[in-house]
């Protein structure tokens, strides 16, 4: 426990806590895999968040002094970083695809590549004016299909979850954005309560992390929830495989399914070797997000029939 009043009178100016936080952070040996990239970009994020700063806040006015109580505010949230409590709980916001999202303890933080893809409103597989409608499974914060719906102004967005404290979330979401008329939340285990539904574009970041890789994560996964959100079995695809059965039935023809698999590509790749999975690279880092048409999808489902009955 730091004593807060103390430090204080020591650091008086903006560049004085980013600098004593990021020796802090990096002391204290936490990971930076959840949000910003290093020690110093989280040091300058909490203490602009604590002083309700923008992240764009002109680097002219670091030296500026700052008051007692600001100071305070600011080692308050470094306090809780210290003790590995992710940065975007803590501010109760993160960043996906250029957009503000609402994250506490119930769903993962947005980091998934695919913020990327959606911006590039999956070119060149989509043809953007084509898309009707959209489907978002394992939505969590519901930062998909948010970002989806700002991409694609003319589509209808489902974004399904089996958890009702995700889908919480995902309405908060939902009307921070002004998304409640083409955004529907449905509480649903995979394609479970969907039936009879088509979309051109079925895009999905599911759990995908074996057990044994949850065991080895950072301490700051801790405050995710890992039970429901991250992990899925032995080989991590106890959601992508049954994702995979049932997938082409609720495609359109001409549609494409989208999934993140992260750590278990190789793993999926083992369970269904003839499966032309397309592996998108991306031009800002990640990967382990293939891409399948609907016609790939329905050559090979007894290749899926196969794996999920082994």
């Amino acid at each position: 426990m730091i004593n807060k009043r103390e430090i204080a009178n020591d650091l008086i100016t903006l560049r004085d806590l980013i600098r004593w936080g990021t020796s802090q952070f990096n002391a204290a040996g936490l990971s930076f895999t959840q949000g910003m990239p290093t020690a110093i970009d989280e040091a300058a994020y909490l203490c602009l968040s604590a002083l309700h700063l923008p992240p764009d806040f002109s680097v002219e006015y670091f030296d500026c002094v700052l008051t007692m109580d600001e100071r305070l505010n600011v080692l308050d949230l470094f306090q809780q970083r210290i003790h590995h409590r992710p940065s975007a709980y803590i501010t109760n916001e993160a960043w996906f695809a250029g957009l503000n999202i609402f994250v506490d303890e119930r769903v993962l933080i947005p980091r998934s590549p695919i913020a990327e893809l959606i911006q590039q409103q999956f070119s060149p597989w989509i043809y953007p004016e084509q898309v009707n409608n959209i489907l978002d499974l394992c939505t969590g914060s519901g930062c998909i299909a948010i970002a989806c719906a700002y991409a694609f102004e003319d589509a209808q967005i489902d974004a399904s979850d089996v958890s009702p404290d995700a889908l919480a979330v995902a309405e908060i979401n939902r009307q921070n954005h002004g998304l409640q008329e083409r955004v529907d939340l449905i509480e649903s285990n995979l394609f479970e309560k969907l039936a009879g539904k088509r979309y051109d574009i079925i895009v999905s970041n599911p759990p995908y992390v074996s057990e044994q890789e949850v065991a080895q994560l950072p301490a700051e996964f801790d405050f995710e929830p890992g039970s429901l959100a991250l992990a899925a079995g032995d080989e991590g695809l106890d959601l992508v495989l049954p994702m995979l059965l049932k997938a082409r039935q609720h495609l359109t023809d001409e549609g494409v399914l989208v999934v993140e698999v992260g750590y278990s590509q190789a793993a999926l790749e083992r369970a269904l070797p003839d499966v032309p999975f397309f592996w998108i690279d991306f031009e800002f880092g990640g990967d382990g997000v293939f891409l399948l048409t609907a016609t790939q999808l329905e050559t090979h489902q007894a290749d899926f029939e196969r794996a999920v009955n082994v």
